[in-house]
């Protein structure tokens, strides 16, 4: 069964030379939104069934899936929040309450880590700036991209700077490197048609101060927002986001509101699942063990998923 996944979880287990029996093992979840269609969700629950089958027929003896926004938070030192990760080619604002993510109000953009390094291939593509792979761009927009706190005061610095990359040679960017990251906040100068997201996040924290749920616990349990994700890492995301979130919130809500980078950078969710692993907790409270796989089968991953969300 699942060849794939077998090949995959034993080459990982090879190369660290490690016996799968010896510890658990702690594996991160895909981010849900709640407008997933129910295909989605059916796969996505059959891709974990997958995986803990595979897990538990190479005998590791417990299992702990946790979704990689809850990760990251923990890995900023908090249980509660908005998490805000950065993807591949959607931006979550992921509002978690108690370590339970709180699906009916995330809000989702479509604007990401690949929409960002395509508008710097088209900035350097109008300048005149030859390339040869997008893989370079990639590595100029994580060296020398940054976020503006003033974007228009920004443009009549002069803030050229040149980085190296690989076989390629030398590459010198000036007003790209705070344009390629603006489109976070305007996404029209990008051609990109959604939200910014400032106004994403400001959506769910409005959504959270209103919610019947989230009024049970202490009332500033959203204003604790980290970001997550390789693109989140952009200098000054975090800080031109909070004066977004100022001053887009009435003052009674944005009073105390404070947004945190990345705590570990693009590693944030490992160093989450790190501190549960040293936890006096760790592995009852969180795993499912393999006699529990074998006596109840899938549902004992179903009643899991239902106690994460």
């Amino acid at each position: 069964m699942c060849p794939q996944r077998r090949h995959f979880f034993s080459a990982i287990y090879n190369r660290l030379q490690l016996n799968p029996a010896t510890q658990p093992i702690i594996i991160t979840t895909p981010i849900c939104h709640c407008d997933d269609t129910e295909s989605v969700n059916a796969a996505r629950q059959q891709l974990q069934e997958e995986i803990y089958t595979v897990l538990f027929d190479m005998n590791v003896p417990a299992v702990c899936a946790i979704n990689q926004a809850v990760l990251a938070l923990y890995a900023a030192r908090q249980t509660s929040g908005i998490v805000i990760n950065v993807g591949f080619q959607v931006t979550s604002v992921v509002p978690i309450l108690c370590g339970k993510v709180m699906q009916n109000v995330g809000v989702e953009i479509g604007l990401g880590a690949l929409q960002l390094t395509a508008y710097l291939s088209e900035l350097m593509h109008e300048k005149g700036i030859d390339f040869v792979a997008m893989a370079s761009v990639r590595t100029l927009k994580e060296n020398l991209c940054y976020v503006a706190e003033d974007y228009h005061a920004e443009l009549s610095k002069n803030v050229e700077a040149s980085f190296t990359v690989g076989d390629e040679g030398v590459f010198t960017l000036s007003h790209e490197r705070f344009q390629t990251g603006e489109i976070l906040f305007q996404p029209e100068l990008g051609g990109v048609q959604t939200m910014g997201l400032h106004r994403a996040v400001a959506l769910c924290i409005e959504h959270c101060n209103t919610s019947e749920v989230g009024k049970v616990a202490d009332e500033g349990w959203f204003k604790n927002v980290v970001l997550a994700g390789g693109s989140a890492c952009l200098p000054g995301l975090a800080g031109r986001l909070e004066k977004e979130l100022l001053q887009a919130l009435p003052s009674t809500i944005a009073k105390g509101l404070k947004v945190l980078p990345p705590p570990y950078g693009s590693e944030s969710a490992w160093f989450g699942a790190k501190s549960i692993s040293n936890m006096s907790t760790f592995p009852e409270a969180w795993c499912i063990t393999k006699n529990q796989f074998q006596k109840y089968g899938v549902n004992a991953i179903r009643d899991a998923a239902l106690d994460d969300n």
